[in-house]
């Protein structure tokens, strides 16, 4: 995540998401070291899930595909607008941004996303 530590102004994260978005593999690596580092209990978690999952759904239309994996880059940021790392609070942007995502491509994210999800959520809780 060292090109993060790169981002001065919101048009560096702009253009460093974009970029990070081009590479999958890295992005899937930096969402589920974040999402396993005690994140699996914040509340908005499964939703987090069923846009990764959607993101990832070869089904899925670029431009759908666009705005969730935006919103992934964004929890996966570290210091975004209120830093990951403040208790609490830290977490409220990435979930406005979650939330302003899906609502967008609400009907793109399929049953299967979401079912995907909670198996992977119990999973990480070890409750499966």
């Amino acid at each position: 995540m060292w090109f993060w530590a790169q981002a001065t102004s919101w048009q560096d994260i702009a253009a460093l998401t974009r970029r990070m978005v081009g590479n999958e593999q890295e992005l899937q690596r930096d969402f589920w070291r974040k999402l396993k580092g005690a994140v699996a209990d914040l509340p908005f978690a499964e939703d987090l899930l069923a846009a990764y999952y959607c993101a990832f759904d070869r089904q899925t239309p670029l431009h759908v595909k666009a705005v969730l994996l935006g919103a992934i880059a964004y929890f996966i940021l570290p210091t975004d607008l209120i830093p990951d790392y403040i208790p609490v609070i830290g977490f409220i942007d990435d979930a406005a941004v979650l939330a302003g995502a899906t609502k967008l491509v609400t009907s793109y994210i399929k049953p299967e996303h979401r079912e995907a999800a909670r198996r992977t959520l119990a999973r990480l809780r070890g409750e499966a």
